[in-house]
């Protein structure tokens, strides 16, 4: 069983070992092991944010020109990825291109939907995505989760709205 060691108590009885597979740094040790460019540190893992059983979002930078960051994770065929996956048993996992500008990378955490227009609040970290009206599902996702996750990996405040609701919100 692989597990991520959470804590090590020191009790009456002995050390008791907390180990956990919902830690998120759960699945960046994973990655570390299958991806020799991150171990090595050629690529780094910016952001990862994690809905447990369910999907992964991971930020990754590479600090080498020549090599592409998401395709070191993906591997060939999928292969690297497709390991973790199966050892997170089937959790989907979005391996995005960290940017530097803020614009660019929430449009790269939102994938696969479209972003059409950014407007950003950098003293309260909050940005208003606009996307048109067949891509708000997608920006979305199923109960949130994917505006969520995006949100925590580049530590913003997301609101994903429509063009349409956008303006209406403005006309108030």
């Amino acid at each position: 069983v692989r597990a991520f060691v959470q804590e090590v108590r020191k009790e009456n009885k002995g050390a008791q070992i907390i180990l956990s597979r919902r830690h998120q740094n759960f699945v960046k040790k994973l990655f570390e092991l299958e991806v020799p460019e991150i171990y090595e540190g050629i690529v780094e893992i910016k952001s990862i944010s994690r809905l447990a059983g369910d999907r992964t979002k991971i930020a990754v930078y590479s600090k080498d020109e020549k090599v592409d960051s998401v395709g070191a994770c993906v591997g060939m065929r999928g292969s690297r990825v497709k390991n973790i996956v199966t050892e997170l048993s089937g959790e989907k996992i979005d391996i995005v291109r960290y940017q530097d500008d803020i614009r660019e990378y929430i449009k790269e955490a939102l994938k696969p939907a479209e972003v059409s227009e950014i407007k950003l609040d950098k003293a309260n970290k909050r940005a208003e995505v606009i996307v048109a009206d067949d891509q708000l599902s997608l920006a979305i996702g199923k109960h949130g989760q994917n505006v969520r996750l995006a949100s925590k990996l580049v530590d913003w405040e997301l609101d994903v709205r429509t063009r349409e609701t956008a303006a209406r919100e403005a006309l108030k």
